[in-house]
C-alpha cells in the first residue's frame, strides 16, 4: 500500500508538472481546478470520505457475525442504494453547474470565457463522482477481504489518464481549433472509468460483485435493508468531521478566484508538493499509530498507549521539520525544477514559491495533526478533534481577512499553515491536560539534537538558494537538475550525519 500510495504521489506531481508546462497558469487553468474540485468536494464527502468511514466497520461487522453469505446481501443492498443515489446526484450536479460553479468561485466572472470553460468542465466531469463512489464502495470491499494492492493501486489510474490525455489529445483538439485544456475533463473521466473496470475483476474473483436492483421494490429494500440504515446514521458525525476541511477549502477557492487569475492554479501547484510530506510522512504514521494504540486503550495499557504517541511525535520532529525549514528556505529552486517549463513563467515560479511558503510554515502541524488526533480516536473521542477543527476553521478565516489583502494568493496558503500548527498544539494540549499522554524522558537532549541537524541543513539550503540562479538556469534544465539532485544528496548526508554524530541511531530509533 505504501509503495502504491508513493507512486500515486508521483504519477500526480508528474500529471501537475505537464498541466504547468502545457497551461501555464492562467484563467482556464483557474477554470479547470475549480471544476475538478467541484466533484472532488462531493467525491470527499459522500465517497472516499464519510461514507468509507461508515461502511467498511458496518460491513466488518456483517463478516464477522452473519458470514459471508448474508454480508453479500448486505453488499448487494448498499451498492443499490449507492448507484441510485449518485446517478441522481450526477444529474442534478450537471443541471445545477453554473450554481455550483458560482457558489465555489465566482470570481472566475472577470474573465467570461474562464468562467463559461469552468461550467461546461463541470457538467463533463461531474458523473466523476458516480464512478468514484462506486470505486469506494468496492475498495471498501477488497479491503475488508484483506485485497489491498487493487484498491491502493487505482488511483494512479486517474494521473495516467490525464497525462495522457495532456500529451496526446491537447494538442489534437488544438490542431482542430478546440481549447485544449478540454482535453483534462476528459482524461479526468477516463480515469473514473478505469478505477471502477481494474476493481471488477478483483470483485468477482471473489465471487462479491455486486447485483443492483432495478426495480422499484429492490430499490425500496435496499433503501430500507438495516445495514443502509446504519451506515446512513454512520454518516451524520463522519460527514462533520469531512466536512469542516472541504468548507474550508470552498472558502478558499471562492477568495482565490476573486484575485489576480492564476491564484486557484498557483495554491493548486503548491498544494501537489506539500502532498509529498503530509501523506507519506503523515498518513503513513497515522496508519500505522491507530491501531496500535487503540489495542494499547482497549487492553487499558496507558503506558504502551503513551510510549506509541510519543514514538509518533518524536518522529514527527525527525522526518517533517526538516521538510518544512526546506520548504521556508529552498522553495523557489524546488518550484524552478520542477514546474519551470514550457507556458509557465518567471512569474508563475515567483507566485507558487510563495504559496509553497505560506503552506511550510504550517507543515510540522499538519503532519503532527495525523498522529495526534488518532489520540483521541483510539478512545473513540471523535467528537473533541471535530470541535477544534470547527474553531481552527473560524480562526483560520479570521487569519484570511488579516493576510490576504497583503498577501494576496500566499496569505491564503500562510492562513492554512497557522491554522494547522493551532489545531496541532491544541489537540498536544488537550492529550496532555487528559493525562494520557505523558512525555516519556530525554525530550529535551532529542530536540536539540534535531534542532542543531536542521539548522545546519537550512543553512546549507539558503546558501544554494541564493547562490545559484535556478529560475536563469530554465534553458540548462539538466545542469539545473543536476545541481538540484547534488544539493538535496548534500543536503541529506549533512542532516542525518549530524544526528548520527550527536548520537541519534536511527536504526534503533526506528525499532522501537
Amino acid at each position: 500500500m505504501s509503495i502504491f500510495t508513493l507512486a500515486s504521489r508521483v504519477t500526480g506531481l508528474v500529471r501537475e508538472l505537464l498541466m504547468a508546462s502545457m497551461f501555464g497558469a492562467s484563467a482556464l487553468t483557474d477554470a479547470f481546478n475549480v471544476a475538478f474540485r467541484i466533484p472532488n468536494l462531493f467525491r470527499r464527502l459522500f465517497a472516499e470520505g464519510a461514507f468509507s468511514q461508515a461502511f467498511v466497520p458496518v460491513l466488518a461487522a456483517s463478516r464477522a457475525q452473519h458470514g459471508d453469505e448474508a454480508t453479500k446481501e448486505v453488499i448487494d443492498s448498499v451498492a443499490t442504494a449507492l448507484a441510485w443515489s449518485v446517478l441522481a446526484l450526477s444529474i442534478l450536479g450537471v443541471l445545477v453547474s453554473p450554481w455550483l460553479v458560482w457558489a465555489m468561485a465566482s470570481g472566475l466572472q472577470q474573465d467570461a470565457r474562464g468562467y463559461d470553460a469552468a461550467v461546461n468542465m463541470t457538467r463533463w466531469m461531474f458523473p466523476y463522482i458516480a464512478f468514484m463512489s462506486m470505486v469506494a464502495l468496492s475498495a471498501g470491499i477488497l479491503n475488508t477481504w484483506k485485497r489491498f494492492a487493487v484498491p491502493a493501486a487505482t488511483p494512479v489510474l486517474l494521473n495516467v489518464s490525464v497525462i495522457g490525455a495532456t500529451w496526446w489529445l491537447a494538442p489534437w483538439f488544438a490542431q482542430r481549433g478546440i481549447e485544449a485544456i478540454y482535453a483534462l475533463p476528459v482524461g479526468v473521466m477516463a480515469g473514473g472509468v478505469l478505477q471502477l473496470v481494474l476493481q471488477t475483476p478483483a470483485l468477482a474473483r471473489l465471487g462479491l460483485l455486486p447485483r443492483l436492483g432495478v426495480r422499484p421494490s429492490a430499490v425500496k429494500k435496499a433503501w430500507t435493508n438495516p445495514a443502509t440504515l446504519n451506515i446512513l446514521r454512520l454518516m451524520g458525525p463522519a460527514l462533520l468531521g469531512v466536512g469542516v476541511a472541504q468548507i474550508s477549502l470552498l472558502i478558499n477557492t471562492q477568495i482565490a478566484s476573486h484575485l489576480a487569475p492564476g491564484s486557484v492554479s498557483w495554491l493548486t501547484y503548491a498544494d501537489r508538493l506539500m502532498e509529498f510530506p503530509t501523506a507519506i510522512l503523515g498518513v503513513a504514521l497515522g496508519v500505522v499509530l491507530m491501531p496500535q494504540l487503540a489495542a494499547a486503550k482497549a487492553k487499558g495499557d496507558d503506558d504502551r498507549y503513551a510510549a506509541m504517541l510519543d514514538w509518533g511525535l518524536r518522529l514527527v520532529l525527525l522526518l517533517a521539520l526538516p521538510c518544512a525549514a526546506a520548504l521556508l528556505v529552498f522553495s523557489q529552486p524546488l518550484v524552478s525544477v520542477l514546474y519551470h517549463y514550457g507556458a509557465f513563467t518567471d512569474r508563475d515560479v515567483q507566485q507558487t514559491t510563495l504559496a509553497l511558503t505560506g503552506y511550510g510554515v504550517g507543515l510540522l502541524g499538519l503532519v503532527a495533526i495525523k498522529v495526534l488526533a488518532p489520540g483521541y480516536y483510539a478512545s473513540q473521542d471523535i467528537r473533541t478533534p471535530v470541535r477544534i477543527a470547527v474553531v481552527v476553521l473560524v480562526l483560520t478565516q479570521v487569519f484570511n481577512m488579516m493576510l490576504v489583502p497583503f498577501l494576496a494568493h500566499a496569505g491564503l496558503a500562510l492562513s492554512i499553515g497557522l491554522g494547522a500548527l493551532v489545531n496541532a498544539l491544541w489537540l498536544l494540549w488537550g492529550l496532555l491536560r487528559k493525562g494520557v499522554y505523558k512525555p516519556q524522558p530525554g525530550w529535551w537532549r532529542f530536540a536539540f539534537q534535531v534542532l542543531l541537524a536542521t539548522a545546519l541543513l537550512t543553512a546549507l539550503l539558503w546558501f544554494a538558494a541564493h547562490h545559484l540562479n535556478w529560475v536563469a538556469m530554465r534553458q540548462e534544465a539538466w545542469s539545473r537538475i543536476g545541481w538540484m539532485a547534488l544539493v538535496l544528496m548534500s543536503a541529506g548526508l549533512l542532516y542525518f550525519g549530524v544526528l548520527w554524530a550527536t548520537g541519534i541511531r536511527l536504526k534503533s530509533f526506528l525499532k522501537r
